[in-house]
């Protein structure tokens, strides 16, 4: 609405600073990892798989090294008196037998690590977009049931980045995150405990730089936790900046302003890429500094597990661990022959052991940045929409009867103990109804004087009634709060003080849904949604058919405009209507609002924005439109209202004057003086005398 927005600005107060887009996430919080495994619960048959999935393929994929050692030890380098492995048991006597049965053995490992990572893979990717499809779903269906005030104090960017960015990494935690660290655990205890089995020192010695890769990677999540901070808050402040300045393009242009937003937008694009140039620095950093560390470790396994294969001579271990020379290709530690099949599986094992360690501080990443971006989804989901529904609505008579009683209203929000105190005057009036109306007034108004003197108020102890099957205007400088008043009617805001009523109802008795299909709207800013014009005239409600989508276009004069349509009625319309003009949209707006059959019209400014011919089609055809009904008005223009049943004169939130066209011009009042600056020379019928 058109002049909501303008009355806001000097009425609602500053925005609170954007801040939720600056969280950065604990790494695992468990009240919002219990919620986000909730959504989970559909689909439990498919992760029970996929978890097992990861622990097989975790078992066969540290199968492969073992193999090797089995090889080496059995065919290529046995030891003298060394008895043979289990599986080496098992295996032909004969070389190259027992060679082809450990490959092919092998090729079985890797064939079925690649089958069960296929099935994981699958399994989470579909159910990742499971998950997302609800989660969207649920946050769109919860952004519908907010009141028009969340968007006045919510910027769409960051909506579009609740419903896109934070959803994609809530997708990213569920497939590549919690159950890709289980595969790289499970990868690390199988490997370990190999190692442990076959030689406990050598796996010791594997182990010692663990020390230093766990310093790297603190160091590492700090600088990325600050990086991904700052990535998060930059790419809230690119979707918002983007979505306002595509949507105001035409004014960008038209004031020659595309240097200047070229240049804001450069300077919040900056961030954005100062932000990503550091953590690409950090993990350009990180990852050569573990390679480096592994390296190291790899190097001391073949260095001292070298030197004990090459030399007979005995070795000390930690001073107290004694290496017996040993026959053939071995040595002994502590009774257990280290042989080159063992060095070998230790090398692989230990290429293979700092590969998770690599990919554990990715899942890092990716965890905190899911918890950040629950918290923000999970607190916009609990964001409670401020006018709750009723679970005994009260239905209306449905005479379209139209009543403000002593309505007072503001943008701002009150304090605690200002709603305290209007809150007890309006009791004293529930608790007294029969009592005096005008004592009930002066009571709301001294609470308001008094504990509510800082607010700026959009109505101020506004009354009067639009009857049934009449037709009501409402005329008034810009801020006045004419649209205001319609908002109110379709409960967009609640009132802090007095009543409205609805088909002889308070609307916050009545069910919202369908309250507002009582209504049918027609604002100054007509808008289309992506379609054909008949689904812009139905707007998804089914019951209206073709034909009564033909008749409401008739009767608004514009069914000749869209049958010259390569189309007529099935007609494309792109975004916001971009290929129709303004008077053919406002025309279409109008086909829609008398499409639904409202038994109450409101026409805000509806005319403003049409050439002199289109307002005279649609004027021609107003009387049909608000024959049978009852209707609000509101124009600057006062040639379009001057056979109102009733105008009312807003000035500065009150109700300065009320009546017909004639009785307001005889008062020479406000009225008069807007009807001598506009349209004194363009009454419509017979002069009227002043």
């Amino acid at each position: 609405m058109a002049e909501t927005q303008k009355e806001k600005p000097t009425a609602t107060p500053q925005a609170p600073k954007r801040t939720e887009d600056d969280v950065v996430g604990k790494v695992y919080d468990a009240r919002l990892a219990r919620r986000l495994f909730g959504y989970l619960k559909p689909y439990k048959l498919a992760t029970a798989t996929s978890a097992l999935a990861i622990f097989l393929k975790s078992m066969s994929d540290v199968f492969g090294p073992y193999l090797v050692k089995v090889a080496v030890d059995t065919y290529f380098a046995p030891t003298p008196g060394k008895s043979l492995s289990w599986l080496g048991r098992h295996l032909s006597p004969n070389p190259t037998t027992g060679v082809t049965q450990i490959g092919m053995l092998y090729l079985g490992a890797l064939t079925l690590s690649f089958g069960l990572e296929f099935v994981q893979t699958y399994l989470m990717q579909w159910t990742g977009q499971k998950i997302m499809f609800d989660l969207r779903s649920q946050i769109f269906r919860h952004i519908q049931r907010m009141t028009v005030a969340f968007f006045d104090r919510n910027p769409v960017g960051r909506l579009v980045t609740r419903v896109t960015s934070d959803v994609d990494a809530l997708n990213e935690m569920f497939t590549s995150g919690v159950l890709a660290i289980f595969e790289d655990v499970f990868a690390l205890t199988f490997i370990v405990a190999i190692m442990l089995s076959m030689s406990w020192p050598l796996a010791l010695l594997t182990l010692s730089v663990i020390p230093a890769i766990l310093y790297a990677t603190q160091r590492f999540r700090t600088h990325v936790r600050d990086s991904y901070r700052r990535q998060r808050a930059a790419t809230a402040k690119i979707n918002s900046f983007t979505q306002e300045y595509v949507s105001g393009m035409s004014i960008v242009q038209l004031f020659n302003r595309e240097p200047r937003a070229f240049n804001d937008f450069s300077d919040v694009n900056h961030e954005n890429k100062l932000a990503w140039t550091d953590a690409i620095f950090a993990y350009a950093l990180y990852y050569p500094v573990v390679e480096f560390l592994s390296s190291i470790a790899i190097a001391l396994v073949i260095w001292y597990g070298g030197v004990a294969v090459l030399h007979a001579s005995s070795l000390t271990w930690l001073t107290h661990h004694r290496y017996a020379t040993g026959t053939g290709a071995g040595f002994s530690i502590l009774g257990n022959t280290v042989t080159i099949g063992i060095l070998i599986a230790f090398i692989q094992y230990a290429q293979r052991f700092f590969r998770p360690i690599q990919d554990l501080s990715d899942k890092y990443n990716i965890l905190q940045a899911a918890m950040a971006a629950s918290e923000r989804v999970f607190k916009l989901l609990d964001t409670e929409p401020e006018i709750p529904l009723l679970p005994n609505p009260i239905a209306g008579d449905g005479s379209g009867r139209i009543e403000f009683r002593n309505v007072w209203f503001t943008y701002q929000q009150l304090t605690e103990a200002q709603e305290d105190a209007l809150s007890a005057a309006h009791q004293i009036n529930q608790h007294d109804p029969d009592g005096d109306p005008s004592e009930h007034i002066e009571l709301i108004e001294q609470v308001i004087t008094h504990e509510c003197s800082d607010i700026e108020w959009i109505l101020r102890g506004v009354s009067f009634t639009v009857e049934p099957n009449s037709t009501a205007a409402i005329v008034g400088h810009t801020g006045a709060g004419k649209t205001t008043i319609t908002a109110l009617m379709m409960r967009f805001y609640d009132i802090q003080a007095g009543q409205v009523l609805v088909d002889g109802i308070d609307v916050r008795d009545q069910d919202l849904k369908v309250l507002r299909q009582r209504f049918g709207v027609v604002l100054q800013d007509p808008f289309l949604f992506s379609g054909t014009i008949a689904k812009n005239i139905r707007l998804g409600t089914a019951s209206i058919t073709d034909q009564e989508v033909e008749n409401a276009a008739e009767e608004v004069n514009v069914a000749d405009f869209i049958r010259t349509l390569p189309a007529g009625f099935d007609e494309p319309v792109l975004e916001r209507g971009s290929t129709l003009s303004t008077g053919q949209k406002q025309l279409i707006s109008f086909a829609r609002a008398l499409a639904h059959r409202p038994g109450i019209l409101i026409l805000d400014e509806a005319t403003s924005s049409v050439d002199t011919e289109t307002e005279f089609r649609v004027r021609s055809a107003l009387d049909r439109m608000i024959t049978g009904r009852t209707s609000v008005l509101i124009a600057h223009r006062l040639s379009t209202i001057q056979r109102a049943d009733t105008i009312l004169v807003m000035h500065k939130g009150h109700l300065r004057e009320q009546g017909t066209h004639q009785q307001l011009l005889t008062l020479r009042g406000l009225y008069y003086k807007l009807y001598q600056l506009q349209y004194k020379d363009q009454e419509l019928g017979e002069p009227m005398s002043a």
